[in-house]
């Protein structure tokens, strides 16, 4: 409350400040409504659903088609490392959703620790196009 010429004025500081728990409330309450959908979809699918096991149902299924020998061969390190390469670069784009966000705030000083990130990514994946990492021809 504050007086402004002559009037009293109410204000509710709680709602003016960023940093108080109530400012976390939305978040909170996402969260909550998220759980419980999850909660009750579980619960409505398990007690709904059909309950008759079958042989035909209690067997492995694996998109239709049938199985032909053991599963258990060795792969190419190529398909894993492969794999690994593609996460580590895209964990990569992720952190520049935070720098897209606030580039106004953050001046040169971020523009340039964005360049020299992505310089260090980009000597990352020149030392594995040089090493052959991607090559999968033999």
């Amino acid at each position: 409350m504050f007086i402004l010429s002559g009037k009293l004025m109410f204000t509710d500081t709680i709602l003016l400040s960023a940093t108080t728990p109530i400012s976390y409330f939305p978040i909170v309450l996402q969260l909550i409504a998220a759980l419980g959908f999850v909660g009750i979809t579980m619960f409505a699918t398990h007690f709904l659903g059909p309950k008759r096991k079958t042989s035909d149902k209690l067997v492995t299924f694996e998109s239709g088609i049938e199985q032909k020998g053991n599963a258990r061969q060795p792969v190419a390190i190529k398909y894993f490392l492969t794999a690994i390469l593609f996460v580590l670069f895209d964990v990569e784009v992720i952190f520049f959703y935070p720098y897209a966000v606030n580039f106004r705030e953050l001046g040169w000083d971020g523009f340039m620790a964005m360049l020299l990130f992505v310089a260090f990514f980009l000597g990352g994946f020149v030392y594995i196009l040089k090493k052959g990492a991607l090559k999968w021809e033999d």
